[in-house]
């Protein structure tokens, strides 16, 4: 059908024609009310956006010299962050002749990917670069439940 006749047609029926395949030959078009169109298609582009889950990476700084109390508190805070579906980088900060010391920090990051193993698995071993050691821990999914 050429393009003023379907033109003509949309008119007498108050509706639009829209182009659905420009590119097709030849191009492939519909009548049909435009305003509704839009509103149905953001509708379900805001409805897929809902039910998508935004995973964010949250840091968790440590220290070779940390204490039991502020170790478990940081651990704690990590699990909450990890059941909650996001992502945690644990960094090991290293400073002066600290860095002497390694296997101290890597044990300590050890440790704590031990106690983060039931809500979470480390995705990234433990690397070192420059002063810093991190490591990620990711969510385990919850199908896998």
């Amino acid at each position: 059908m050429s393009s003023s006749s379907a033109l003509q047609m949309a008119y007498d029926k108050g509706l639009d024609l829209v182009t659905m395949s420009a590119q097709a030959n030849p191009p492939v078009c519909k009548i049909m009310d435009y305003g509704k169109y839009r509103f149905e298609r953001e509708k379900r582009e805001k409805e897929a956006k809902k039910k998508q889950q935004t995973v964010e990476l949250k840091e968790i700084q440590l220290s070779p010299r940390i204490d039991t109390h502020d170790f478990e508190t940081k651990a704690k805070h990590a699990r909450k962050f990890l059941e909650a579906g996001n992502k945690v980088r644990v960094v090991m900060r290293f400073r002066g002749r600290e860095m002497s010391h390694m296997a101290i920090g890597r044990e300590i990051i050890d440790r704590f990917a031990e106690i983060c193993s039931e809500v979470g698995t480390v995705e990234k071993k433990p690397s070192v670069d420059g002063r810093l050691m991190s490591m990620v821990v990711t969510p385990i999914s919850q199908k896998s439940k």
